[in-house]
């Protein structure tokens, strides 16, 4: 079975902005700026989306493994092809994770499936794209 997913952008009519959202009516709407002063450009926002699937996976996991994750915050950072298409050459991942308890073992674990093997972001890149990640335990 074949899992569609639908968005929707439209030009907001000057400059490179654009307001967006999932089809379902309940989905927030987003604004996209080709020049990022409005809202992240497109490009950040692919960043954001691996933050954001990464991220996911990684909570989950932790709260299965019962690892007592209390905070997550990541950092994406992309370096681009200096010619077009100006895709991402390379992508890396700071995983910055918070707990009194947190199992150190547990959270390298649950990153590491995630970029390995479940963040669908990660993995709807060109595969020639290098994506390192490290983990800073606070």
């Amino acid at each position: 079975m074949t899992d569609t997913r639908a968005v929707r952008l439209e030009w907001m009519g000057d400059g490179l902005r654009f307001r967006g959202r999932g089809t379902d009516p309940v989905t927030p709407e987003i604004e996209l700026d080709g020049n990022g002063g409005g809202g992240p450009s497109p490009m950040q926002a692919l960043l954001l989306a691996a933050a954001g699937c990464s991220g996911a996976d990684v909570v989950v996991m932790l709260e299965k493994m019962r690892a007592g994750l209390k905070g997550l915050s990541i950092e994406v950072s992309g370096k681009r092809r200096d010619d077009h298409p100006k895709r991402y050459e390379s992508v890396s991942l700071t995983f910055n994770m918070s707990g009194a308890e947190l199992d150190p073992a547990k959270a390298e674990r649950a990153v590491a499936l995630s970029i390995e093997k479940y963040c669908s972001v990660l993995h709807s890149f060109d595969p020639a794209i290098d994506v390192a990640y490290e983990i800073d335990l606070v």
